[in-house]
């Protein structure tokens, strides 16, 4: 059961890593087990012997859920995402939407009275509306042509891994979008998806952005983990702001796709999918209930 819950929780991760607009760490938020997720990276990087055994234990159930949700999400999102991309967004307003109360709800505590910290949900909206609005690429047809590698390319995959898998592990910046942005979204997921279909000459480009994530969690994981510990009220108002930011991140999410199409309008929202977007985060907070009594 150990095993069962920690490995879901991966492939709930890599369900809304792999997609624009929310954040693995948003959902590790709403499941209950983000510190535990934070803490244990930390702690196979930086922890003692015992620390780091603990710590993989978690790590690779959790591994294994993440690959396979990762695998089946790069097998059908390449076209899903282009082809409905209006629902999709619809879901994951609703997704968002409903998350952020659970979120002050699970840390009341945290900010109940600390009101002068909302200028830190302030700053969070401005860092995902920015980034959104000054997104190169959005309206042009600006994904990035990685079939031919140069040093020049290489780096810049390197980059864009780091600065994603940085937002991913961050609730409410989606490292899928940090994509999106530049330009390698579409072209990573179907490098996934090729080199599943055992077509190794896309190797090289995922081992390079492979890299990348490594490099970026030893630089933010320990970051985050004193964020946490010493200023958990003005992280949690960061949080909630840069969730807030995404919902314009998410609508404006059909702009930067290979074929740009116009930003979602009330014409293409899609009450149904924004309506499963809830029933999502109404399950997860069930599991997170379940899990938590098991204290694992």
């Amino acid at each position: 059961m150990n095993f069962i819950i920690n490995a879901f929780r991966g492939f709930c991760m890599a369900l809304a890593d792999s997609v624009p607009g929310v954040s693995g760490g948003t959902v590790a938020f709403i499941l209950g087990f983000y510190d535990k997720f934070v803490n244990s990276l930390n702690d196979v990087i930086y922890g003692k012997n015992e620390a780091k055994k603990e710590a993989l234990k978690f790590l690779v159930k959790w591994a294994c859920g993440w690959v396979i949700g990762m695998a089946l999400a790069s097998l059908v999102l390449a076209s899903l995402f282009e082809v409905h991309i209006y629902n999709i967004s619809s879901l994951f307003l609703g997704f968002i939407i409903f998350a952020i109360p659970l979120i002050i709800k699970e840390e009341k505590d945290q900010i109940k009275g600390k009101y002068k910290n909302i200028i830190f949900t302030i700053i969070g909206i401005a860092i995902v509306a920015l980034i959104t609005y000054f997104n190169p690429v959005a309206g042009t047809e600006g994904t990035v042509d990685i079939t031919n590698l140069s040093f020049g390319l290489a780096l810049y995959i390197f980059f864009a891994g780091m600065v994603a898998i940085s937002a991913m592990i961050l609730p409410g910046i989606s490292g899928s979008t940090l994509l999106l942005i530049f330009g390698l979204y579409i072209p990573i997921i179907s490098a996934i998806k090729e080199l599943l279909h055992f077509n190794l000459s896309y190797f090289p480009v995922l081992f390079i952005f492979g890299i990348g994530i490594i490099v970026g969690i030893l630089l933010v994981i320990k970051l985050i983990k004193k964020a946490l510990e010493k200023y958990r009220s003005q992280t949690i108002y960061t949080i909630i702001g840069l969730m807030l930011g995404s919902l314009y991140a998410i609508v404006m999410g059909p702009t930067t796709l290979d074929v740009p199409k116009a930003p979602m309008n009330f014409n293409t929202f899609s009450i149904i999918f924004f309506i499963i977007g809830a029933g999502v985060i109404i399950g997860l907070q069930l599991l997170q209930k379940v899990t938590a009594k098991k204290d694992i």
